[in-house]
């Protein structure tokens, strides 16, 4: 649909088509509510089209409580929209509308398929099917009589009055999908306050060095963060050695506990054999050093590590790679297994918020009605999804978050109804 085919009133212009936006649109048009959808993309729901590695994660089968646990930012305030449409209520609206979904590990739910394309077209479809409209292009401006919207500018000039907007445009990571700040923008000509945005669930800069093993993929370690005394972080997972520091699973899970803290104060390390307690991992170094007794240290080690990682243990041992393991000393033997279960690694920063998964930050959440996402200072005037200060780990949380905060906007604009599946 183009520009120039929209109507000149709706009752809701919904500003994003993105997962929020798009589930939004479904409870307002169902409701019976004129209800216009404005994307800036080719296709609604292209951030969405590249989630979790094109496969979708679009939710995680857990209890209120559960999810709520896994809220960085924002729990108290999303309890009552994750509670009224929670991760089942989710699952439930996808499959009722044909799309087979699939459970794996840590309770991350999948479309069937695996493609992200089929949650997005299971979204779209539910739009259109529900009677709302969607059209390409950019809201540049709400406008405003008497405290109440009363209009909308969409890029180029064309004006079209309305009762009620929901913002709905996302943060600021990954622009190409549309995702450019609109909202923060609009929010702020509305007297809201708007949290700084940074990058949370985004892979780190560290110090690499000669011997930085980049390219590795590790599986089963242990990845912790502490300030002074104080553990930050400390999970078991997956991560990525890259030219630039750390991605991966466990690096995204990390930089959503470090944002707001200074990078200068934290150290981190990974446990690379977690499963195996220090005396253990000693009996195991001495059994493959026996079988390699007239061998150098650099040689000695391919049972136990990756072949790329062992000249970076070795140097963070402080151990001449070149010794024969027949002269390798108990000290030395201590200081090796205190390599690999504690390889330090020195975070710079977080790679660019443009590469993030998601936006910490956002519209302050004291001023936005948790039950209806109305804006408190302008009537009618809702938010929905990323644009808010609301954000959790990995595992389906921020999709949820979406998903929850669209569905609670979408029901309550203009004084609405329970939507039913």
């Amino acid at each position: 649909m183009m520009i120039a085919e929209v109507a000149s009133f709706y009752d809701v212009v919904i500003a994003g088509g993105g997962p929020s936006g798009l589930i939004a649109a479904c409870y307002a048009a169902d409701r019976g509510l004129r209800t216009l959808v404005v994307d800036r993309g080719e296709k609604a729901g292209k951030k969405l089209r590249i989630t979790g590695k094109g496969r979708c994660n679009l939710t995680n089968d857990c209890d209120v409580e559960t999810f709520l646990s896994n809220i960085r930012r924002g729990a108290k305030f999303l309890r009552s929209c994750v509670t009224g449409f929670s991760s089942a209520e989710v699952m439930r609206f996808f499959e009722y509308r044909g799309l087979a979904l699939v459970t794996e590990r840590g309770s991350r739910v999948f479309p069937e398929s695996h493609d992200a394309n089929d949650v997005a077209e299971t979204l779209i479809g539910a739009v259109r099917d529900a009677g709302a409209e969607i059209v390409r292009g950019r809201v540049a401006e709400v406008v405003r009589n008497s405290g109440a919207v009363s209009a909308v500018i969409l890029q180029p000039g064309v004006k079209i009055a309305c009762k009620a907007v929901i913002i709905a445009t996302g943060g600021l990571s990954y622009p190409k999908t549309g995702s450019t700040g609109d909202g923060y923008v609009m929010a702020k000509k509305m007297s809201h306050t708007i949290n700084p945005p940074r990058a949370s669930l985004v892979p780190l800069v560290c110090e690499t060095g000669e011997f930085w093993p980049t390219g590795l993929s590790l599986k089963n370690v242990e990845l912790t963060a502490r300030r002074a005394k104080t553990r930050v972080f400390h999970e078991r997972g997956e991560l990525l050695f890259t030219h630039f520091g750390l991605s991966g699973p466990l690096t995204l899970s990390m930089s959503s506990h470090l944002v707001g803290e200074e990078y200068r104060e934290i150290s981190a390390y990974i446990d690379l054999k977690p499963a195996l307690e220090p005396e253990k991992l000693d009996a195991r170094i001495i059994r493959d050093f026996s079988e390699n007794l007239n061998k150098e240290l650099k040689n000695s080690l391919g049972a136990l590590l990756p072949k790329s990682i062992i000249p970076a243990v070795i140097s963070k041992s402080g151990i001449d790679p070149g010794k024969r393991i027949n002269s390798v000393t108990a000290a030395e033997r201590a200081a090796l297994a205190g390599a690999i279960k504690r390889f330090t690694v020195s975070v710079i920063e977080p790679r660019p918020i443009e590469e993030a998964v998601i936006t910490a930050g956002g519209v302050e959440l004291s001023e936005i009605d948790p039950k209806t996402m109305m804006s408190k200072k302008v009537k009618n005037l809702h938010f929905a999804g990323e644009v808010l200060d609301a954000d959790g780990y990995t595992g389906g949380f921020n999709l949820g978050i979406a998903f929850a905060t669209g569905a609670a906007a979408g029901s309550q604009v203009l004084e609405g109804m329970k939507f039913e599946v």
